[in-house]
């Protein structure tokens, strides 16, 4: 799983669509935020929403490669956590919606 946030809904949409276009992961949850953090030495307080964006580890570099090329900050949250179980019919929806398409090689915004 991999959490990102972005600053509004259009934003997490367009970046949630071009995932999964992409099949960078098999699913993506949104959910509004208020973050608190410090940027540039002074604390920030700001309207996001976070991207719960559940993938294999086998996509995981290409859904940071795409995730820094099209995300909107400079340095945007790309935290990857470790899916340690859960429902083998599940898991193996991830493993087989996110099979590369090793045809294509473009990757769709």
């Amino acid at each position: 799983m991999v959490i990102t946030t972005v600053p509004d809904r259009e934003e997490a949409e367009n970046l949630a669509e071009g995932i999964l276009n992409n099949r960078l992961a098999a699913c993506v949850q949104m959910t509004d935020i208020r973050s608190f953090f410090l940027w540039e030495k002074s604390l920030q307080k700001e309207e996001e929403v976070a991207l719960c964006i559940k993938t294999t580890e086998t996509r995981y570099t290409e859904l940071e490669a795409y995730i820094e090329q099209y995300h909107p900050y400079d340095v945007p949250e790309i935290i990857k956590l470790p899916i340690t179980g859960g429902l083998p019919g599940y898991l193996g929806w991830l493993d087989t919606t996110t099979a590369s398409d090793k045809g294509s090689g473009d990757v769709v915004r």
